[in-house]
Formats: C-alpha cells, structure tokens, sequence
C-alpha cells in the first residue's frame, strides 16, 4: 500500500463507472460502457463499439444504449444469457426450443430447430411463461446426480484398483508358467547330463580293460625279449604270452562290436507344434464383471419332490452337482442312491443305487460324474459313473485320504481331506498337490464341508465352517477370507455362469454371493426363521436357476426371474 497508494487509486478509478466497457477493462482501463449488444452480453465505450461493428463475425448484432437495457444485467458480473455456446464460441446461449425443452444459440436453432413451431428468445419467453422448472428443483437434481457421478468415480477407481491387482497376479501366472518351460529344460538338460556321464563311465571302464591288456601283452613280451634260461621258463613265458594275446584279441574284439555310441534329441512335436502356432505363453481374454457382480436376483420359487416310490426312507442329500448342459445329479445317502434330474422339469429322470452310501459328487463332463462312498476310511475309492442311459460305474480309483469335499477342473479332481487339507489328483489316481498350511506357516482350514474350483483351475473356494468362505490361488496360497456374521457355518459352495460364487449357511440358514475374488456382493436368500437348514446349494448352468435343499427334505427349491 505504501508503495505508492497506486492501487487504492487504480481501485478507486475502476469504480467511478457503475457500467464499464468490457474491451477497456481487458486492457486495465476505466471507460464508461455506454452501448450494450446482446449477443455478445457485453458493454462497449463509444469508441470500441465501432470496433465491435467492423468485425465481420459481429455484424448483424443488436446494439442498444445502455438506457435501453434492463438495470443490473451486466455491474461487473456476466447474467445467465452470458453463456456461450459449445459448438458455436462466439455466439450466447439466448434461444429455447420449447419442442425439444433445449436451449442454445440462434445458430443452433436456425440449423437443429428450424422445423420447430415453438422457439422463443428467452428474455421474450421468461416474460410470457411464468411456468418453469424452479432452480431449487434442478440444484437438488443436479446434487443428486453429482453424488451418483462421485459414486461412479469411485468405483472406477476400484476397478482400476482390482485390475493392478489382477495384472500383478497374472503376471505372476506367466512368470510361473515360464518357470514350468525352465522345468522342463532342466529335466531335458539332467538327463543329458546323466546320459553322457553313463557312456562316459562305460567308455572309461572300456580304456581301462584295454589298457590292462596292453600291460600285460608288453609284459608278457618283455619276459619273452629278455628270457635265456632254461627252456621251462620259456614254455611257460610262451603259454602265458599266448594267453595274454588271446585275452587282448577277446578284448579288441568286444571294443569293436560295440561300435560308436550317439545320442540325439528328439524333441516333442506336439509340444513344438503348439508352441510355432502360439506367439504368447496363454490366451488373454476380456470378461465383463458386471454381470459376475450383480446379485442374483428373485422374482419366483418352485419347489419339486425329487422323491422316487421305490425309495425306502425319505431323501437325505450329501451333495449335488450339475453338468455344463443343466443335467442336476443328487446324491442320496439315506436310499444310497444318485438321482438324475431333467434340467427344465427338475424331474428324476434315473437312479443308479449304489454299494453303499454316497459322499461327495461332482460333474466331470456331460455324461460323468465321480463320487465318493462310505465309510470314510483313510484310503477311499473314487466310482465314475456314466450318466449315459442307464446308469453304471465305468472306472474307480483309489486316494489316500478320505473325501469330505470334491471338486473337477482343468482335467484333475480337487478332494478335501478329513477338513484339514486339500489335494489334487489326477484322474488317474496319482496325488499331485496338497494345500493345509500357508506361507506364513498357518493352517488354511478347520472345518472343510464342500468346495468348488473355477473352470481355468485359477481359484479354489473352500466352504469353512469354521472360517466361512477361503479363497485359494492355484498355488494353494490365500486369496481373501470371508468370515462374517453374514453367514455362519458355510456348508456348500458353487459357481454361477458368470463366475460368482454362492454359499450356503448352516447356521445362519441362508445363500450368500460373492465374486470370484472372494467380494461380498450380497445375500440371495435371507435368514427365515420358519424354515429348516439348508444342507445344498447348487446352480443350473443351463437354465440360470438356483436350487436349494433343505434338511430332511425330500423337495429341491429351485429360484430365478421366472419358473
């Protein structure tokens, strides 16, 4: 301020107008604005009014004098008329077209609006129509969608929050699977190794034996060269030279037969083959998550008696699988028999009765199941059974564990192991992996009752009853932990069509959702205190439907949009 009190004055000569031309006050000056144009919502000094009339673009618009104007339209802030169009810079948003309830410039109407009856200039309309929608209403309309647009934003930014994480574990996969190729060329390389190391030694042994006859047939020589006594020591240097020779002969002989040893690489050519036609080392694809994210939703609920007449006792189910084409198998344990259910009717279909009482099923392909039969013993048989016509076990294999979850993906079978551990077997019955304690040491589980395995073999989900639902990479390390009140005593898992995961509660008798990273969605069925336990669900990939059983029920529930 001291400087000068240059600012007070300036401050106090830019206010000795009420109206101050807008091109003098770009300029710092303080001019009075004696002349308004319409279009362009400004106020111009006698002098830059002529200016404004020789540009090209401006010619044609309305000037009036200042008298002429409305009081308070322009005291150093722009009124709403000040607006400028988006598509057209130089012109102000003045024009309604009450037929498309839009506003814009007069450019905008004369080419979008000119077929339009009912186009006013909006000082004109405000006048004549006092009926309009209030700002209050269109700021609470605005709020509300700002708050909706915040919301979208933020979850945007966890997409792009999952997809890092994501893009961190699949490189991690590529890095993992590159290390199986390193595998294999150095199971190649070892073998190599181990190769050549046993022709050396067989060569080496072979330039031994040579070399021990080369000594004796010089000996022998030597003793003949240098022998002048009596002809007893020289019949007997003779015979032992003859012998030494006939030795060497045999040895030369033995050398020769076994002639050059090579070794070639032949590699694997369907192997080869399918590396010349790949450019990576897997397939990237793209999935939507929406509908993966979305809660299940219910409009309607049919209940079917899957009950047969020729069953003894009334239905207690263990476990329940669907194939790919909607086929649903119920495994029975109080008839000790599997039901096959039509995937529209949910109508038994067949039966195939069993030695003794069903464990765990799952769907292998269309057309086959495995399963696990009591009693629980420390080594368990597998059955196959071919769902093909009448039903009939084709194959069984033997594991060593017992089997109280069981699960099908990437051509191996997934078993829970007396609810501490879980496998991977091979169809064929060899154990390849067994997951029960994390990297930090830590068991995985206490309580296994069911689990299920995505189809690419990239997640296992594991239904606690202890720890609710456990979510394990294809390593066997923890994804996420889901352990909530909101369901309690998981008992049965499986997966939608689109990848999300349902769980059953024992305890809190109800079907929670999740997605296939382990992520609440929401509850499917709520907690209803008139009804029994749920003991299964299972999905129809077929038809989209959900289906429940309950305890000591010889009903399956069947839920969807429609019936």
């Amino acid at each position: 301020m001291a400087a000068g009190g240059k600012l007070e004055t300036d401050i106090l000569a830019f206010r000795t107008f009420d109206i101050v031309c807008s091109m003098c006050e770009n300029q710092g000056k303080n001019t009075d604005g004696e002349k308004f144009c319409v279009e362009c919502n400004d106020y111009f000094c006698l002098k830059c009014v002529k200016i404004h009339s020789k540009v090209p673009l401006l010619v044609g618009h309305k000037v009036l004098d200042k008298t002429q104007v409305t009081p308070g339209i322009r005291t150093g802030v722009r009124s709403a008329q000040g607006e400028r169009c988006d598509r057209h810079s130089h012109k102000h948003i003045d024009r309604y077209c009450q037929n498309h309830d839009n506003v814009g410039c007069s450019t905008c109407m004369a080419l979008d609006h000119r077929s339009c009856k009912d186009t006013f200039y909006i000082p004109e309309y405000i006048k004549h129509y006092t009926q309009h929608v209030t700002p209050r209403r269109i700021q609470a309309y605005l709020s509300g969608i700002g708050k909706t647009l915040a919301e979208q934003v933020n979850r945007c930014k966890q997409d792009k929050h999952r997809l890092q994480k994501r893009k961190t574990e699949l490189l991690a996969d590529i890095r993992k699977f590159r290390q199986e190729l390193d595998r294999l060329e150095k199971n190649a390389v070892d073998k190599v190794e181990d190769l050549f190391k046993l022709l050396e030694d067989k060569i080496e042994t072979e330039v031994r034996q040579l070399k021990d006859n080369m000594a004796r047939v010089t000996s022998a020589n030597d003793k003949l060269a240098y022998s002048n006594k009596s002809q007893s020591e020289v019949f007997v240097y003779l015979k032992m030279g003859e012998h030494a020779a006939n030795l060497a002969n045999m040895c030369v002989a033995d050398s020769k037969k076994k002639g050059v040893v090579d070794v070639e690489f032949k590699p694997d050519m369907e192997l080869l083959q399918r590396l010349e036609q790949s450019n990576i080392l897997g397939e990237l694809t793209e999935k939507n998550t929406k509908a993966e994210n979305m809660l299940f939703e219910i409009q309607a609920k049919r209940s079917y008696c899957v009950k047969l007449k020729t069953d003894k006792d009334n239905c207690d189910f263990t476990s329940s699988c669907c194939t790919e084409d909607g086929t649903i198998i119920l495994a029975d344990t109080q008839n000790q028999n599997i039901k096959r259910l039509d995937s529209n009717t949910y109508t038994v279909t067949g039966y195939y009765d069993l030695p003794s009482a069903p464990g765990e099923v799952c769907a292998i392909t269309n057309s086959q199941v495995a399963i696990s039969l009591s009693p629980l013993q420390t080594r368990q048989k597998i059955h196959f059974i071919s769902l093909e016509g009448k039903m009939k076990i084709t194959n069984k294999i033997t594991i060593d564990c017992t089997c109280i979850g069981l699960a099908y993906a990437n051509n191996n079978l997934y078993i829970s192991d007396n609810r501490s551990s879980v496998y991977i077997y091979t169809l064929s019955g060899r154990k390849l992996k067994e997951f029960n304690i994390s990297q930090e040491g830590q068991k995985l589980f206490s309580g296994i009752h069911s689990l299920t395995v995505s189809k690419d073999a990239t997640r296992i989900y594991v239904a606690d009853y202890h720890n609710g639902l456990i979510v394990l990479d294809k390593t066997g390390q923890i994804v996420t932990t889901f352990k909530d009140k909101q369901i309690r005593g998981a008992n049965c898992c499986c997966l939608t069509e689109a990848g999300s995961v349902l769980v059953s509660g024992l305890r809190s008798t109800n079907v929670v959702q999740f997605t296939s990273d382990g992520d609440l969605i929401g509850q499917v069925i709520k907690n209803e205190k008139d009804k029994t336990r749920i003991q299964l669900v299972c999905y129809n990939l077929q038809t989209f439907k959900m289906c429940i059983i309950r305890s000591n029920d010889n009903n399956i529930e069947v839920y969807g949009k429609r019936i």
